[in-house]
This record gives structure tokens, C-alpha cells and sequence, in this order.
């Protein structure tokens, strides 16, 4: 289900690519982004990674610019090719465009995904996991709503909790979680919304995301 959501939303949001360039209007970005603005948040965050169309591995990025008729501005982007955009209405107004070359990928396209910022160590107390997961459930909520609006066909995925993953195995015995090497997932019942009860972990904390039923 998750699979056909983000193709969805990848045909919601994005043009034809050639075989060396990445193109797709800003549009798409701006109105998630607002969605993330306009939210409160404290954690959750909708980001945007370009990938190979096959095997899904970051799509490595020679250069990158927001192209309007009157400017083009450099793009922002991570090694793990991340598209760092602006929230910035005049770009939507003026119809901006992405666009991205590739380093050597003939077909690159773009990845959504629904993850949290700024959630380490620190936050792993049942509480702290009840709140993410709650800001994920309303995000992705919040952004089916615009999707809703341009394809007026859809089914919501069923959030099933979070999964935490990190930086090496971790063993957690616990009710409600479920470990498997370096990645934990958490089923999260109402009981933990007031539970400072915190989960010792060692290893870092590298990437917290929604735990979507497939």
C-alpha cells in the first residue's frame, strides 16, 4: 500500500524525465511543505529524495537549479541526495520548475518520504514515541488531504506505529516492540501518551519513520 501511495503522489507532483535530466514543477513541493509549515509539529517532517527508478538507491547529483521565466537559483541538496527547497510563494506563483542532473543515472525519479527531524536518543521514552507517532498519523493525514484535491481517488495507509532505526543491532525486550537487527519497530497504545518510562539504547539513533501496514 505504502509502494502505491508514493507512486501516487510521484504522478501527482511530477513530469517526463529525460535521460539526463530530472524535471518536476515546484508546485508539488510547495503545497506538501505548507502542509509541514502550516502543522504543529515538532518533530514530523514530509522530505524529498531523488532515487534510480530501479533500484531505489540515492540517485548520485551533478547540479541542481529552481528555474522560473525571470531567475534561476541554485538547488540544495544532500550526498544522500536530499532536495533541500524553500518554502517560497513567489516561486509557486511564478511557476518554478526543479530541475536536477544526474552524476551518471539515466532515470531518476523522486522519493516522499514522511520521517522525523531532530528525534535522537534523548526522545526515546514512551511519551516522546507517542507524540512522533501521532504527528506522523496527522501529517500524513494533513497530506492526503492535498492529494485528495488533485486525484479525487484514494486510500489511506494504515499507520501501525514507528519504526526507529539505528546506527548498529539493538536487543529491546519489551511489550509493544518488535527488533530485528538495527532496526525497531513500536506499536504505541494510548497508555504511553503520559509515560516517561525511557528505552535504554546505546547505539545512535540514525532515522525515525512511520511504520506503515502493507
Amino acid at each position: 500500500m505504502k509502494n502505491k501511495i508514493l507512486s501516487l503522489l510521484l504522478v501527482a507532483m511530477s513530469c517526463s524525465v529525460a535521460a539526463e535530466e530530472f524535471v518536476a514543477s515546484y508546485e508539488g513541493f510547495y503545497d506538501r511543505l505548507k502542509v509541514v509549515e502550516k502543522g504543529d509539529f515538532e518533530f514530523a517532517r514530509v522530505n524529498f529524495y531523488l532515487v534510480e527508478g530501479e533500484n531505489k538507491q540515492p540517485c548520485e547529483i551533478a547540479d541542481g537549479k529552481i528555474v522560473t521565466e525571470q531567475s534561476t537559483q541554485p538547488l540544495q541538496y544532500t550526498q544522500h541526495a536530499q532536495l533541500m527547497l524553500p518554502v517560497n510563494e513567489k516561486l509557486d506563483k511564478d511557476k518554478a520548475v526543479v530541475v536536477v542532473t544526474p552524476k551518471s543515472a539515466q532515470y531518476c525519479e523522486i522519493k516522499i518520504q514522511i520521517e522525523s527531524a531532530h528525534f535522537t536518543n534523548q526522545e526515546l521514552t514512551k511519551r516522546k514515541i507517542y507524540q512522533l507517532h501521532h504527528e506522523f498519523e496527522s501529517l500524513l493525514s494533513d497530506l492526503s488531504g492535498v492529494f485528495v484535491g488533485k486525484l479525487l481517488s484514494f486510500m489511506l495507509p494504515e499507520q501501525k506505529g514507528v519504526t526507529l532505526e539505528f546506527a548498529s543491532n539493538v536487543d529491546l525486550s519489551a511489550e509493544h516492540v518488535y527488533c530485528d537487527k538495527n532496526r525497531c519497530r513500536f506499536e504505541v497504545p494510548n497508555s504511553w501518551e503520559n509515560d516517561d518510562e525511557k528505552f535504554n539504547v546505546l547505539t545512535k539513533l540514525v532515522s525515525a519513520k512511520p511504520w506503515i501496514a502493507k
